[in-house]
């Protein structure tokens, strides 16, 4: 369909197509409706011939793992992509009670909104950066508000994996966010730490809260630069003595001696009536993909290779991922053997688990390994009556460690069960579709 045109379209016979939220150089965002449920969503259809044109679709590849990969309360929840030969679409949560920006933009805010909106934001940025996650343009422009008032981090636009880094010293090198709010080090080029960048910038906002106005704003660009580098800022005279200090040891030019996000998250002046959240480990990619436990034969399809996802943002080779997904027609109790003999080759312990719609058979490692404990999940979803989708990702541990577990053990032991791998080309698609009709 032409999202180009008037409310009221029909995508994929599934959202009800309404107002213009907005729009941008490549992407509009419109309000949309589930015609089922009556659910309403945010749908981004970006024009994918503009993003190729410009270099731009390994950044658009890289929003949707991410946004596949982190799911909190505080972040906007990305529930379903989907793409044509000219659009791509993404299903988002709908985040009605617009920018925190607004709300700053009419005056400073009280010291307890402020640090309400604070905790969820250290909560949500810490919850990326243990996922691996950079966002790398945090600002109140990208901090939403639902209708209860709380804070939704949003636009991983220019975010980062932490393998994105440099192998030779560990650092990322390409410089981006927003000049009033981005982190010295980021300015030099010489190499900066995502995870202390994203540090800054959240200090940036807190400031921005509490005095309503910027800590480092100059008309011209190259001197608020100079100020940034220097950190040249004063907190006004009612900021509380224990903000003061909190600030100013995030706001720190030298990001070996910058305060860490654990320390923030203890601070006094933070914790001070935080509501204990709950450990937000990882939810699996179907589940935040909100893919129905029953499929049909177009979902069949758009899973296992096609609807032209598997060429927008799956790489090929699958040994180099940190996930796979395959359909076999094995039934799943068949599958759950197969894998617990996988796990039992490669001396991990297994556990079963309901997932709500699914399967999940969790393969965890005896040893300590380069970043801890190696955890293998292996998602079965019933699609038919004799065939089930199987996802496979590593929760946590090394991922080279990981990889070279799937090439060597894992891919090749799963041989026997696998029908078609998602990331084959359109023969399968054919074929799923002739099976399941």
């Amino acid at each position: 369909m032409d999202m180009n045109g008037a409310g009221g379209s029909v995508l994929m016979h599934k959202y009800e197509i309404g107002r213009l939220l907005g729009k941008g150089t490549f992407a509009k965002v419109y309000y949309s409706r589930n015609i089922e449920t009556g659910q309403s969503f945010a749908i981004k259809v970006i024009n994918k011939d503009k993003v190729m044109r410009v270099g731009l679709m390994k950044q658009i590849k890289r929003e949707i793992s991410v946004m596949r990969l982190v799911r909190h309360p505080n972040i906007v929840q990305l529930y379903e992509v989907m793409a044509t030969k000219s659009k791509i679409y993404f299903v988002m949560q709908y985040v009605k009670g617009g920018e925190l920006f607004d709300k700053v933009a009419k005056g400073r805010l009280k010291e307890d909104v402020a640090r309400k909106f604070f905790q969820q934001l250290i909560s949500a940025v810490d919850y990326c950066h243990s996922r691996g996650v950079y966002h790398r343009d945090l600002k109140p422009e990208n901090l939403l508000l639902d209708e209860n008032g709380n804070l939704k981090v949003s636009d991983f636009g220019l975010s980062t994996f932490a393998d994105s880094k440099s192998s030779q010293d560990g650092l990322l090198y390409t410089t981006c966010g927003t000049p009033a709010y981005v982190a010295p080090e980021v300015i030099s080029r010489k190499g900066y730490d995502g995870a202390k960048a994203d540090i800054w910038c959240c200090g940036v906002i807190l400031f921005v809260l509490v005095a309503g106005y910027l800590p480092f704003h100059d008309s011209n660009l190259m001197e608020m630069y100079r100020k940034i580098g220097r950190a040249e800022f004063t907190c006004p005279t009612w900021f509380p003595l224990d903000l003061r200090k909190l600030v100013v040891r995030i706001l720190d030019p030298n990001p070996s001696t910058r305060i860490s996000m654990s320390k923030i998250m203890e601070n006094s002046w933070v914790k001070k009536h935080m509501v204990s959240s709950k450990n937000y480990s990882g939810i699996s990619q179907q589940r935040t993909l909100g893919i129905p436990n029953n499929l049909n034969a177009f979902d069949i399809i758009s899973l296992a290779s096609g609807f032209d996802l598997s060429g927008l943002f799956e790489e090929e080779n699958q040994d180099s991922s940190k996930e796979a997904r395959f359909i076999s027609k094995d039934k799943s109790l068949d599958i759950i053997s197969k894998i617990e003999n996988i796990a039992e080759k490669i001396n991990f312990k297994v556990k079963e688990e309901n997932g709500g719609g699914c399967m999940v058979v969790k393969m965890e490692g005896l040893d300590e390994g380069r970043k801890g404990v190696l955890e293998i999940n292996a998602e079965i979803f019933e699609v038919a009556s004799s065939s089930c989708i199987v996802d496979i990702n590593k929760k946590r541990g090394d991922t080279m460690e990981y990889q070279k577990l799937w090439k060597n053990v894992i891919k090749p032991e799963l041989r026997d069960i696998v029908w078609t791998w998602q990331g084959k080309k359109q023969q399968h698609q054919v074929e799923v579709l002739e099976h399941y009709l």
